[in-house]
């Protein structure tokens, strides 16, 4: 991996240096070093509560064999990659054991058998150095500075040829598959490769694809909330790894976010990307819930006149909706007549509950959003890349200290994205063009230390 690793810093500082052949004449370790967790530890929680179940426990940094390269897949050498929910689900074993995935997806061909090992390597996020690629790979080339998304699809079924994201066997890589991003090496498809944003730390530049992608498909695409200048959005969790991101494509859209932060600091950052409109939950202390079986709707229709006081007497276009149980019965609520609510997780509970009068008298939609397919993730990218919308990377970790990592995210101690070094031995390393970098300085920066 040392080999590997002044390489890749060689053509850092003079890309003239060396060549894809030469990358390509590198030899591969038999074994690399990566982030697992083991299926014999998979009733290890057994009995605990979620919150308190620990990813410092469960998360190993070993070595691992390197798999089998497949037709249209590529190794690459992971100089950075990032936290998301999904490790830290993965790492709970909830709300099911990823093993499951890995073994169910075994069963689909020889080549997919590789999966199915008694270790699951995580990550669904990276930026790195594609290594070596399979039969019938021809647009990506050792050497070449990219990033990954995390839709793993076949393509075999009519299904996935209108959006990729209808495959019957579409996938999270790093979730779903394995051979994930918190690793030296990681495996993927071809079709999952993006060219890295050029004035981007591998760090920073790691940190927006899960996150960014679903932001872009859930509120801007066609498939998702087909946001529209002008649109009042409700972003819940605005200055987060997820609501940051939308909250910039509000506000660059000609949108008017209308943004939900539990704090002053938080609100503070949602200012600085340039929102107005900023719902404090800590001070106006809205109890959605009377107890554990019983929602308010005296909180819901307060919070809707709070939305109203800030947006002119309108109501919510569009509901950018992530926490689930908590929130869902007031996002419903406050919507208009007419509006979407797009969901795409559901962080505070999966079993949402909602009064459906306020939905079907006033035709309101509901619409699913996860992830996104190659195209929504391209032009989300693409975004990155022209620093229109830019990383809330707000912290960044070393391989070895994964597991605190994960413990953060799954406390919500962190805010933007948990960024994890890789290969990369240190932050600030493999920015190509400094100049559009200087002019975004400040943005890149937003989250920092926050």
């Amino acid at each position: 991996m040392q080999q590997i690793l002044d390489a890749i810093q060689a053509a850092s500082a003079d890309p003239s240096s060396i060549s894809s052949e030469d990358f390509a004449a590198l030899a591969l370790p038999d074994h690399y070093r990566a982030v697992t967790v083991h299926k014999d530890d998979a009733g290890m929680f057994e009995g605990v509560a979620s919150r308190d179940k620990d990813p410092r426990r469960s998360l190993h940094v070993e070595d691992v064999a390197l798999p089998e390269l497949g037709p249209g897949e590529a190794f690459v050498a992971v100089m950075a990659s990032a936290i998301n929910y999904n490790t830290v689900w993965t790492s709970i074993f909830e709300p099911v054991s990823t093993f499951g995935f890995l073994e169910r997806y075994g069963r689909l061909s020889e080549l997919t058998k590789r999966h199915d090992l008694p270790y699951h390597v995580v990550g669904s996020d990276l930026a790195g150095v594609v290594l070596k690629t399979g039969p019938g790979v021809t647009k990506w080339k050792p050497g070449t500075e990219v990033v990954a998304h995390c839709l793993s699809v076949e393509l075999e079924d009519s299904d996935g040829h209108d959006d990729t994201m209808m495959d019957p066997q579409q996938r999270i890589w790093g979730f779903e598959t394995n051979f994930g991003g918190l690793a030296h090496i990681a495996l993927v498809k071809s079709n999952q490769l993006m060219p890295k944003p050029a004035h981007l730390t591998w760090e920073e530049a790691a940190s927006p694809g899960l996150v960014n992608c679903t932001a872009y498909r859930q509120l801007v695409s066609k498939n998702g909330g087909q946001m529209k200048q002008g649109d009042n959005v409700l972003i819940w969790g605005a200055s987060g790894g997820l609501g940051g991101f939308a909250t910039q494509y509000a506000v660059n859209g000609g949108a008017n976010p209308v943004c939900v932060v539990s704090n002053d600091e938080k609100a503070a950052i949602a200012r600085s990307m340039g929102a107005e409109m900023i719902i404090n939950r800590a001070e106006e202390d809205y109890r959605f819930w009377k107890d554990e079986h019983t929602q308010d709707p005296r909180e819901w229709k307060r919070f809707g006149a709070k939305i109203r006081e800030l947006t002119g007497g309108e109501d919510i276009d569009i509901v950018f909706e992530h926490p689930g149980r908590e929130t869902f019965g007031a996002s419903v609520y406050v919507t208009r007549k007419g509006g979407t609510i797009t969901t795409c997780a559901s962080t505070s509970g999966y079993m949402h509950e909602y009064d459906n009068r306020y939905l079907w008298m006033n035709l309101k939609r509901i619409i699913s959003s996860h992830f996104a397919n190659y195209r929504e993730s391209w032009e989300a990218n693409r975004l990155v890349a022209q620093a229109k919308i830019h990383p809330t990377l707000s912290r960044t970790y070393t391989l070895d200290e994964v597991g605190q990592a994960a413990l953060d995210v799954h406390h919500n101690k962190h805010q933007g994205k948990v960024g994890v070094l890789c290969l990369a031995p240190e932050e600030g390393l493999g920015v190509r063009n400094h100049e559009l970098r200087a002019q975004h300085l400040d943005a890149i920066n937003r989250f920092r230390g926050v």
